[in-house]
């Protein structure tokens, strides 16, 4: 059962983006992060609640809870990035890019904390970096000035850079705290960034007028980032981690099946062969 959960996870995780840019057609980008991130508290909170950690939190400590609150700030600025990306990008190449902050996280925790690189841990950095490269490859009829020209690939990149950031200060700084717990108050942190964004650009109206099919799309993408997180956790209580991680991280399969379909993407002989080499590389990280 654990292995259904696992691949549930994935699934879900997978169609996030795909939900997201359906709901960013029109929507300024910004203003959806803002939405769907209420959504995504409400499943963070059932995650505390379904493990008993609530009465944990009168127990945190002064500098973990500021190091929560540093990475859900980064954790904000990643989503805000990642969507703004995905609304005036190609999905198949700003979610290979995204991904990559796994690459990211290994090369700080070596530089900033000391930690050691294995040798499948090498393999799969240097396998995960030439396969995004060959998926980001540029359209041959996309012109130089395109709204969809370099700007998403540094909102992409800006995506992966926050998102690592993530992991490093979560690393540093916040202990004792149980994960679930810890990401409920990270998500509370992007709630409130988002909506400060929301009010500092001046948006508010925005909001209103959002069309209806979209805010369905909005809220659907933030119930199937809850719905990874409550899978996830559930083939993790029965099924072995090494195991329940690779397939968690193959999301970007489903991510990639769908975008054909929906928004008539299709991979190319080169962009086929860098998803099959961040598919290798990650699973070779995994080992």
């Amino acid at each position: 059962m654990w292995l259904l959960f696992a691949i549930g996870s994935a699934f879900f995780a997978g169609v996030t983006a795909i939900l997201a840019k359906c709901g960013i057609r029109k929507t300024d980008s910004t203003v959806a992060t803002a939405i769907r991130t209420i959504v995504v508290l409400i499943f963070a909170w059932m995650m505390v609640f379904v493990v008993g950690s609530q009465d944990q939190i009168q127990n945190i400590d002064q500098t973990t809870l500021l190091f929560l609150v540093l990475s859900g700030l980064a954790t904000g600025a990643s989503w805000l990035c990642y969507f703004k990306a995905l609304q005036i990008g190609d999905i198949n190449k700003v979610v290979p890019i995204d991904k990559s902050s796994t690459v990211l996280t290994i090369l700080l925790a070596f530089l900033l904390l000391g930690e050691p690189i294995g040798p499948f841990q090498g393999l799969g950095v240097v396998l995960i970096g030439v396969g995004t490269f060959l998926m980001i490859e540029k359209k041959q009829q996309e012109a130089p000035s395109a709204a969809s020209g370099k700007g998403w690939m540094l909102y992409a990149f800006g995506s992966a850079i926050f998102a690592s950031l993530t992991a490093i200060l979560g690393k540093v700084g916040i202990q004792g705290v149980e994960s679930n717990l810890g990401t409920a108050i990270r998500t509370g942190v992007v709630l409130v960034m988002a909506w400060v964004m929301v009010l500092v650009t001046g948006k508010v109206n925005e909001v209103r007028q959002v069309p209806g099919r979209e805010l369905v799309f909005i809220c659907l993408s933030g119930i199937a980032t809850g719905a990874s997180w409550l899978c996830y956790y559930r083939a993790l209580q029965d099924g072995p981690a090494s195991v329940v991680a690779p397939i968690d991280k193959l999301s970007i399969l489903v991510t990639v099946a769908f975008s054909g379909p929906v928004f008539h993407e299709r991979l190319t002989r080169r962009s086929s062969l860098g998803l099959a080499l961040i598919v290798a590389g990650t699973l070779a990280m995994l080992i």
